[in-house]
């Protein structure tokens, strides 16, 4: 976790999680899969004084590469059982709900022939999913609109959650990859091109994306 300098904007790290991604795939200086997530002190404060878990481990177990003076973690305060089932079954009713919203309306995209607001459509609803599973079953999920990074951190919580993506043929790793595009270069970009068999497969995985994420919320939310 990275405490967030004052006066910094996303530009500023945007460009060091690039920076962080040359080093891990092309320059391969660092040999370990690494992320890095970025809160300013005042939220990282906030979070433990509401006895968040990711938060409270981080303050518990985390090691400090360099601290400025006045910028110590409060306490963290107990969070009630009572209190964490309410905060995931709100998390589960608002994020399941705009996802499936993002789900059909990528559909109604498909039907009137606008493929490239369809993909993008489809992505929102798969990151959608994605910070659902997060945040019932951690109360956590990371500001990003990455979807290999939230898949592969939802998918360390729930191995059910790895076959929805095949990666062993080239089309089912074509259309993912078209898929995580999609949050960019669907919006932007005039070279972006998605097929009615491609978008159609995709809709087909967030399909099952779906029931799993409500399958697995549900589990979570019946423990109490």
């Amino acid at each position: 976790m990275v405490r967030a300098p004052v006066g910094r904007d996303e530009e500023f790290w945007a460009k060091a999680d690039d920076h962080l991604t040359r080093a891990v795939t092309i320059e391969k200086s660092i040999s370990a899969p690494v992320n890095f997530i970025v809160h300013d002190l005042a939220d990282v404060n906030e979070q433990l004084r509401h006895g968040r878990p990711f938060f409270v481990d981080i303050a518990r177990d985390g090691i400090a590469l360099y601290e400025l003076e006045g910028s110590e973690f409060e306490q963290p305060r107990p969070l009630t059982r009572a209190k964490r089932q309410a905060e995931a079954q709100r998390y589960f009713d608002e994020w399941f709900t705009s996802a499936a919203n993002f789900r059909m309306s990528a559909d109604f995209m498909v039907e009137k022939g606008a493929p490239k607001e369809a993909a993008f459509m489809q992505h929102q609803a798969t990151e959608r999913f994605y910070h659902c599973v997060l945040l019932v079953l951690t109360l956590y999920s990371p500001k990003s609109h990455k979807l290999n990074f939230l898949r592969s951190q939802a998918e360390s919580h729930d191995a059910r959650l790895i076959p929805v993506w095949p990666r062993d043929t080239k089309f089912g790793q074509r259309c993912f990859e078209l898929l995580r595009r999609a949050y960019v270069d669907a919006r932007y970009s005039p070279h972006y091109k998605i097929t009615a068999e491609e978008l159609a497969w995709v809709g087909e995985r967030l399909d099952v994306l779906q029931a799993l994420v409500r399958e697995i919320c549900e589990e979570r939310l019946a423990l109490g």
